[in-house]
């Protein structure tokens, strides 16, 4: 028997479908106005959208309180766990390498690999990069490397153009695939899945994003005259990620998707170092002059003053400072002390891959009634926990646009269950490499109070602007708010599939976070490709089903949001930090703006293919 009313979404509370969605756009417009307009902090503006959709929900949508609120706690708490609990993980094993001297060991084994400044481009802007942001994420990538670029003589200017360019096809899986995690929460699409159309789009973009960025170092000639390593670097690169995305599907239960970033920039970085040392080298190295027009630094302190740049700023510099300026950077470089360097994120990758398949083995579990059990139990622990929301789980009714026909009972209802996975969600198993790490390190204690600290600190903006996300998400989602912008949205048409990547793009350069778009969007998403596909199935989407097309539209937002990660606050004002080019933020936002908006057409145009073209269609999975 229900403990609450039964909640019935409507579409059209007005009755006129242009003043409907003009409402339904308000969250999504007062997030904009605050961010970009006011320059407030994302998670300053993320509880003021938050805000807004409940106002919405219950006061026009006519969604009783109390289920609108559940509904932002429901979304809040998964942003907390396991999302933000992996992003604070993943940035505690980083910080583990970095007060140990052993992130010092790292940078300057990658840094002595090649002369030319194009070969550099791709080891540290690229390779490196992006296993900096599967390891840590957060604006790291691009503080890290930047400064790097600078200490080997790129000017700071085009350092921080080139490393904004280079950190884009690695985000989907940043932070250890929070991004994919958060697609799959708000659209009930397995996040493997995702990981699996990823797979099938990154590999792609991978090849070509280190040519792309060489291009905007030099011209055409200088470009292709180290064609070789830029086909090692990133088809390496591509490959590694092509495999570690899709693996679970060769092999049933080894999950190691999250380690994508990781793996893949460590196997680019060992592959491409390798050929350069027995294989291949540059006929001339290339470099740029000593001085160039437009290059020259602005002292820090001299940077923007809104909240949301000093905030970026500041971690930037923690990053910095930290890495830069460690009293053990001249650790002598030996094939004993790079390995140690490396040892955290080995011991990372052995409790995923043990995480992987224990949850490999809650798939397996079959309950009596046929259904998947997705926990194991040892010893009366379970290794997943599931609570029902209250006042939500199945009292939310989907409107009869939403339904495929025939569905009757709790097919006609939203689920509404909070999981923990605390063993399978992949922060555990990264706290604990984390805990191994300071021992096998031999960190004392206020060495560890310290990396807790600063993780803390470095984490005070993220993981609140995740968790908000995800409840104005989780808002819009059970009041149909949503919903009623996908019904506008699906009047592109056939051309929507393109859209729905330059939507991820908006998304990203609104939230700071690929995680943030798909949060925002993620939902809107699927419903817009079921509407398309409701009006198409029997013409131009007669290749796909519509589990099928509702996985690429979906993929799609997070995909051609990481295009949009150049352009969006947070990034550019990290990128300026890293290379002292404080005051330079209007200059880089013009430099990266086209290479953004043409890579997201890029994707957009891929996305269309894989929707319309055999056999590009055969690309995208079955769930």
């Amino acid at each position: 028997m229900p403990l609450f009313a039964l909640y019935t979404q409507d579409l059209n509370p007005f009755g006129n479908a242009y003043l409907s969605t003009a409402v339904a756009a308000l969250p999504v417009l007062v997030l904009f106005y605050l961010l970009v307009g006011r320059r407030w902090l994302a998670s300053w503006a993320g509880a003021a959208g938050s805000a807004v959709a409940i106002l919405i929900a219950w006061l026009v949508y006519k969604m009783p309180l109390e289920q609108a609120s559940w509904s932002f706690v429901h979304g809040a708490v998964f942003g907390l766990l396991p999302i933000g609990w992996t992003v604070f993980a993943a940035m505690l094993l980083y910080n583990v390498t970095v007060e140990t001297g052993q992130f010092a060991v790292i940078r300057r084994s990658i840094g002595g690999l090649s002369g030319d400044a194009r070969v550099q481009a791709v080891l540290i802007g690229f390779a490196f990069g992006a296993f900096m942001e599967g390891a840590a994420g957060a604006g790291s990538p691009v503080a890290i490397c930047g400064a790097m670029l600078v200490g080997l003589g790129v000017p700071p200017f085009r350092a921080a153009v080139l490393c904004l360019i280079a950190n884009t096809s690695p985000v989907c899986y940043g932070g250890l695939g929070v991004p994919i995690l958060t697609l799959g929460s708000v659209t009930g699409i397995d996040a493997a899945t995702v990981s699996v159309m990823c797979g099938h789009q990154l590999p792609i973009l991978s090849c070509l994003v280190p040519l792309y960025m060489v291009k905007c170092m030099c011209s055409w000639r200088d470009t292709l005259a180290i064609w070789p390593a830029l086909l090692v670097g990133g088809g390496s690169f591509a490959v590694f990620q092509y495999f570690f995305a899709t693996m679970h599907v060769w092999i049933p239960g080894l999950f190691l998707w999250p380690l994508t970033d990781i793996g893949g920039g460590l196997f680019s970085l060992v592959t491409l170092a390798l050929f350069l040392k027995f294989v291949w080298k540059p006929r001339d190295e290339w470099r740029f002059p000593v001085e160039e027009p437009g290059a020259i630094a602005t002292p820090v302190g001299h940077g923007p003053h809104d909240p949301h740049a000093e905030a970026a700023v500041a971690d930037a510099k923690r990053l910095l400072d930290s890495s830069f300026r460690n009293p053990h950077a001249e650790i002598p470089l030996t094939v004993g002390s790079v390995a140690k360097a490396w040892s955290p994120f080995l011991v990372m990758a052995v409790f995923l891959a043990v995480s992987g398949y224990i949850r490999g083995e809650e798939n397996r579990r079959v309950l009596p009634d046929g259904t998947k059990a997705e926990t194991l139990e040892f010893a009366g622990v379970k290794t997943t926990y599931k609570v029902e929301v209250p006042t939500l789980h199945q009292q939310v009714e989907r409107a009869d646009r939403l339904l495929p026909k025939g569905a009757v009972g709790l097919a006609r209802t939203e689920t509404a269950v909070f999981k923990f996975p605390w063993v399978t969600a992949p922060g555990t198993p990264v706290f604990v490499a984390a805990l191994v790490s300071m021992l096998f390190l031999r960190m004392d204690g206020r060495q560890v109070a310290g990396v807790f600290r600063k993780t803390a600190v470095q984490m005070k903006v993220p993981i609140p602007t995740i968790a908000l996300m995800l409840g104005l998400s989780y808002v819009t989602k059970y009041a149909g708010i949503d919903a009623t912008l996908g019904v506008a949205f699906a009047e592109t048409g056939v051309l929507y599939p393109f859209f729905a990547a330059m939507l991820g793009w908006l998304g990203v350069f609104l939230t700071g976070t690929d995680a943030g778009s798909n949060a925002l969007f993620g939902s809107l998403q699927k419903i817009t490709a079921t509407e398309v596909y409701g009006a198409h199935a029997a013409g131009a989407l007669s290749n796909l089903t519509l589990d099928q097309a509702q996985v690429l539209i979906c993929t799609a937002n997070s995909t051609g949001g990481v295009m949009g990660k150049m352009i969006d606050a947070q990034s550019i004002c990290v990128a300026t930090a890293g290379t002292n080019q404080l005051g330079k933020e209007a200059d880089i936002f013009k430099a990266v703006i086209w290479h953004s908006v043409f890579l997201a057409c890029v994707v957009g145009a891929l996305t269309a293919l894989q929707a319309f073209v055999p056999p590009f269609t055969r690309m995208v999975p079955h769930p």
